[in-house]
């Protein structure tokens, strides 16, 4: 059996894998959902000084206090950045990377910088304003191709806002973390804009897989996500 570290991306909690994890557990595989440093049920915790490296940091920790090892470490949209930097921090503990429409880094780069034009734009108009300078307010749940309203019942409320410097921040990347082999899967019914990440990974030498439904998969397509997930970590 394996054991799963699912992290989830900007402005959702641990919460979010509420369809996937028990799937997962049903099936005999150990699941862990930890919830970023600043937001949903650790909100409390915001401040401007949470980065990136505070999230890669929550990872390290949950890894080392439970003697993780050989694990499957999930990364959705944001989360690829955490991903990458916990690869980078704890190789030995991780036997596979996945990247769930996520960003895929090199050494050097924020992820602002990966979005593509449009949406770049929006996320800093965003923060200069609602946000105040140093958050980003939750994105239209139908921009990301959720359309069900019963989805959107369950998704809008629970959303909150996420700290600006974990996109400004620059990632330190080495040897370590590109020993650690990868996995993407792409999200393909919505506006696609981690397809420029999809061909990162097909140049790095990875399996990419295709999900027909929204960048919100772990809600709008639970089912053939926790399929694909076994199937990958066989």
């Amino acid at each position: 059996m394996t054991t799963f570290i699912l992290l989830h991306g900007a402005w959702h909690g641990g919460w979010c894998w509420g369809r996937v994890a028990p799937q997962l557990r049903a099936a005999g595989h150990t699941v862990f959902t930890p919830t970023f440093t600043g937001v949903s049920d650790r909100a409390h915790l915001l401040s401007p000084a949470v980065d990136m490296s505070t999230h890669v940091e929550d990872v390290v920790r949950l890894i080392d206090a439970e003697g993780i090892t050989d694990a499957v470490l999930v990364g959705h949209s944001y989360a690829g950045m955490v991903v990458a930097g916990v690869a980078e921090r704890r190789p030995d503990a991780l036997k596979l990377r996945v990247h769930l429409d996520a960003f895929v880094p090199v050494d050097g780069e924020a992820a602002i910088d990966l979005l593509p034009e449009g949406p770049a734009h929006h996320y800093r108009e965003a923060v200069a304003g609602p946000g105040f300078g140093w958050l980003i307010p939750p994105r239209s749940l139908e921009v990301l191709g959720v359309k069900d309203q019963a989805d959107l019942d369950w998704l809008t409320p629970r959303l909150t806002p996420h700290p600006w410097a974990t996109y400004a921040e620059t990632i330190a990347l080495g040897d370590a973390e590109a020993s650690v082999p990868g996995v993407f899967i792409e999200c393909v019914d919505w506006m696609r804009v981690f397809q420029p990440q999809a061909e990162r990974a097909r140049a790095r030498g990875w399996a990419v897989h295709e999900l027909s439904t929204g960048h919100e998969a772990m809600v709008t397509a639970p089912d053939a996500l926790v399929a694909l997930l076994k199937e990958i970590a066989r």
